[in-house]
């Protein structure tokens, strides 16, 4: 069982940074890859990014790629997701998810078994 909860939200202005953390419960989380998918109003939860075990592996949405990075710390049970150059577009409910899955499957939510409750970012002058 891994229970995870999210951190770092807020408000932000378009071109600004954040970073979220997702920490989690759990001896077996470094075994887990990491998700971060979101979530606007009146839109479908959508993926983000994703990392692998070890962290040696990363995937990223198109519409993040350049300006978001996803890492993990094992020893720490907690993934991060620094966010520049941030978008109104951006501006979403941010949820961390943990899953036993491959590659292939990382932008498919319903591979994950473990969510976190989610921490809302908002990009707005």
């Amino acid at each position: 069982q891994v229970q995870l909860v999210e951190s770092g939200g807020g408000l932000v202005q378009p071109g600004g940074s954040l970073r979220l953390s997702c920490a989690a419960s759990g001896r077996t989380f470094s075994s887990y890859a990491m998700g971060w998918f979101r979530q606007a109003p009146g839109k479908e939860r959508e993926f983000v990014t994703a990392i692998n075990w070890s962290g040696e592996s990363t995937s990223y949405a198109d519409s993040v790629k350049g300006r978001f990075t996803i890492s993990r710390d094992n020893a720490k049970n907690t993934v991060y997701l620094q966010m520049n150059s941030l978008k109104p577009e951006d501006t979403a409910v941010y949820y961390c998810a943990a899953g036993w899955l491959s590659s292939s499957n990382r932008p498919f939510a319903n591979k994950y078994e473990y969510w976190g409750q989610g921490t809302q970012v908002t990009v707005s002058s």
